[in-house]
C-alpha cells in the first residue's frame, strides 16, 4: 500500500475536545477512525475514546496483516465498542450512558469498505467530484428524504444536529455499512466531524483537497470551517487520506508499507488535551488520569470478543 495521510483536531470555540481521531496499519491494511462524543462534563469525551480506542486495539489484534472478514470486523468493533460505553455508565452509575457518532474505514487491497452511526461523515473524493458519502443519521436527513425541506433551509434549521443513532446512550445502535468500494489512484478519503462538515458547503471539499497535497491543503479547509463557525464553533476534526497506486507520484512524505513486517503495526490516535495554560474549564489533570484508567478497564472487559475470529 502507499498513501499520504493528515489527521487534526480542534476545540473551536469550546473548552474540551469531545471529538477522537485515529489511523494504524499493517502492511496490507488501514484503518481510519474518528467519533464525536456528546454528554456532559467529560462523558461525552470519554464515550468517543472508548469507541476509537477499542476499534484500534481490536485491528492491532485482528490484521495479521489482513483482517479476514471486513465487514465482521466493523459490525463486531462497533457493536462491542457500544456496549463497552454503556457498561463504562453502568460501573459509575450514571443515569444515561454517555454517546459518541463514529465513522470507521478499513482499507484492503486497494478496496475500502466503511461503516458509521451518526452524522460524522466519510466522503470518498474521485476526478475532482464527491464521488461517495455517508448519510447522516439524522432527523433533518430524515426530512431532506422525504422532500420537507431543502438544503439552504437544512442549514439552518434547529434540529440538524439530532440523531437518531449513536452508540452508548439508551438504545442500540444503527449501525450503516457501506458495500466494498474499490480505490483508485488520487482517489481521497475524507472523514470528520460535523464541526467541520457543518460550516462547509460540500463543493469546499473538492476546492480544497482535490488534486492537492493534502498536508498542505486540510488545514486551510479546517481553517475555513472554524472561521465560518465564528464564536459558537464546536469541535473540529478531520482525517485526510490520499491513496497512491504504484504508478503514482508521491506527494509529500506517503506512506508506503512495503518493507514493513507482516506483524508489523503502527497507529497514531489523538488523547485527551491538557489544559493550555491560564485556561479555565478545561479538564484537570487528575481528571484526565481518572478518565484514562476507567477507559482501559471498560475497554479490557470486550478486549477478549476478537473481531478479527
Amino acid at each position: 500500500m502507499k498513501f499520504t495521510i493528515y489527521q487534526e483536531s480542534r476545540p473551536g470555540a469550546r473548552p474540551n475536545n469531545q471529538d477522537r481521531v485515529a489511523y494504524s496499519y499493517t502492511r496490507e491494511s488501514l484503518l481510519l477512525v474518528v467519533a464525536d462524543g456528546m454528554g456532559g462534563h467529560l462523558h461525552g469525551e470519554i464515550a468517543a475514546q472508548i469507541a476509537v480506542q477499542y476499534v484500534v486495539e481490536a485491528f492491532q489484534r485482528a490484521a495479521r496483516p489482513l483482517v479476514q472478514d471486513e465487514a465482521m470486523f466493523l459490525s463486531r468493533c462497533l457493536g462491542n465498542a457500544h456496549a463497552a460505553i454503556q457498561d463504562y455508565a453502568f460501573d459509575k452509575n450514571l443515569p444515561e450512558a454517555p454517546r459518541t457518532t463514529i465513522v470507521a474505514c478499513l482499507i484492503q487491497k486497494s478496496v475500502a469498505f466503511w461503516a458509521h452511526a451518526g452524522d460524522s461523515r466519510l466522503y470518498l473524493l474521485r476526478r475532482g467530484r464527491i464521488a461517495q458519502q455517508t448519510k447522516d443519521h439524522s432527523r433533518l436527513q430524515m426530512m431532506l428524504d422525504q422532500g420537507l425541506i431543502d438544503e439552504e433551509a437544512a442549514a439552518r434549521h434547529p434540529a440538524r444536529n439530532r440523531i437518531y443513532s449513536c452508540l452508548g446512550g439508551s438504545h442500540s445502535p444503527q449501525i450503516e455499512f457501506s458495500s466494498p468500494v474499490p480505490l483508485f489512484a488520487d482517489d481521497i478519503v475524507a472523514i470528520c466531524t460535523d464541526g467541520v462538515w457543518g460550516n462547509l458547503a460540500s463543493e469546499d471539499f473538492n476546492t480544497h483537497l482535490a488534486g492537492t497535497n493534502i498536508l498542505d491543503s486540510t488545514p486551510g479547509l479546517m481553517d475555513q470551517a472554524e472561521r465560518q463557525g465564528g464564536a459558537s464553533c464546536d469541535n473540529l476534526t478531520i482525517l485526510t487520506m490520499h491513496w497512491h497506486d504504484d504508478y503514482a507520484e508521491a506527494q509529500g512524505p506517503a506512506i508506503s508499507t512495503e518493507a514493513m513486517p507482516a506483524d508489523g503495526i503502527t497507529t497514531r490516535m489523538e488523547g485527551f488535551a491538557r489544559p493550555r495554560p491560564g485556561e479555565s474549564g478545561g479538564l484537570t489533570d487528575a481528571d484526565i488520569e481518572q478518565a484514562i484508567s476507567e477507559i482501559n478497564l471498560a475497554i479490557q472487559k470486550y478486549s477478549r470478543f476478537d473481531p478479527g475470529k
